[in-house]
């Protein structure tokens, strides 16, 4: 019988790992449209940090404001509790996964033993996979897909003043960077399954790995430069991106496509476009329809969900640790119940 409190893991300041407090808090109320889930698993993503640490990267134009105390958190699977008597399409018992309320957040979020999810921001969780490989999928692997494969919506982009177009990848030959993490590892699979040559950049302990998801050929980074090594490449998806972004530039052959899944900091778009290069982001957005067609081949096994390791919800700061330990294969997740 669902109680009024529930545990979850909240800051009430701002800073490391260690403001993560394992605590009661109440249950969410459940508002027109949404759907009340009994959290299995919540997946970790680097926005978790980004909030915990207060934004701080980025300039204060851009910084969002923050009622505390926060639950972080926006990537669950779990079971419909309860929908509002407006919502169709879920009923109570549904195994469900998604993305909740990204790129916004409010009183309702993913570390937490139930969150209320607008319906349109959830997707059936494909049979095959356990909650913990669903709540590892939807940011990561909706990010891959908005970049590469659909944007699937006309929000404005905060990031440029065009829309994001993603372009063809049969027959082109795409580079990977930061292949192996949990954006990398889902672009490899969806690149390879669209029929491109999957150029990945990793460290050396991840090759194997890599070349199992289908990568045709593998850079490791500690040994050789990426950027003096990788040559007349079609589109490089930059999963780090950040400043330094901009040398994977010298890979692209002409008229190439440089997607920086982080473009914040990269000031050579206009000197791309003089060159002949198409530089592009986009901010992903949650997108229950999205997942729903995802879900299909999570549950083929067309792509896989790859763990690199999981917490009890009570352990979210060692969950933070490791991430920001790096060399991450895969998705950390938490898990609930």
């Amino acid at each position: 019988m669902l109680t009024n409190t529930m545990k979850a893991v909240r800051l009430h300041e701002f800073g490391g790992p260690d403001v993560l407090r394992y605590e009661d808090a109440p249950v969410p109320g459940l508002k027109p449209g949404e759907v009340l889930v009994r959290v299995h698993a919540a997946g970790i993503n680097p926005p978790d940090w980004y909030l915990r640490e207060g934004y701080k990267t980025l300039t204060p134009e851009w910084r969002p404001a923050v009622p505390l105390p926060a639950i972080p958190g926006s990537d669950i699977s779990g079971v419909v509790e309860a929908v509002a008597t407006d919502v169709q399409g879920f009923s109570v018992g549904d195994e469900v996964f998604g993305m909740v309320r990204f790129p916004s957040f409010g009183e309702s979020a993913a570390y937490a033993e139930y969150v209320t999810a607008p319906a349109s921001d959830l997707a059936r969780k494909p049979a095959g996979i356990d909650h913990i490989q669903a709540a590892g999928a939807p940011m990561s692997l909706l990010t891959a897909w908005q970049f590469l494969i659909e944007l699937g919506h006309d929000h404005p982009n905060p990031l440029q003043p065009q829309q994001h177009r993603p372009v063809p990848l049969e027959g082109k030959t795409v580079l990977v960077n930061g292949a192996a993490g949990g954006v990398g590892h889902f672009a490899v699979q969806l690149a390879k399954w669209k029929g491109a040559h999957v150029v990945a950049v990793a460290s050396t302990a991840q090759e194997a790995f890599l070349r199992e998801l289908g990568a045709d050929q593998f850079i490791d980074y500690a040994k050789v430069v990426p950027e003096n090594t990788a040559r007349d490449v079609d589109l490089a998806l930059d999963t780090l991106g950040g400043p330094t972004t901009g040398r994977f530039l010298q890979t692209l052959k002409k008229g190439g496509v440089l997607y920086p899944v982080f473009p914040l900091g990269f000031s050579g778009a206009e000197d791309a476009v003089k060159r002949g290069f198409t530089v592009s982001a986009t901010q992903v957005r949650s997108s229950g329809a999205q997942l729903a067609k995802l879900g299909d081949l999570l549950d083929a096994g067309t792509i896989r969900v790859a763990v690199d390791s999981t917490f009890p919800l009570v352990d979210a700061r060692k969950a933070h640790e490791r991430a920001a330990r790096g060399h991450i294969r895969g998705k950390i997740v938490l898990t609930v119940r």
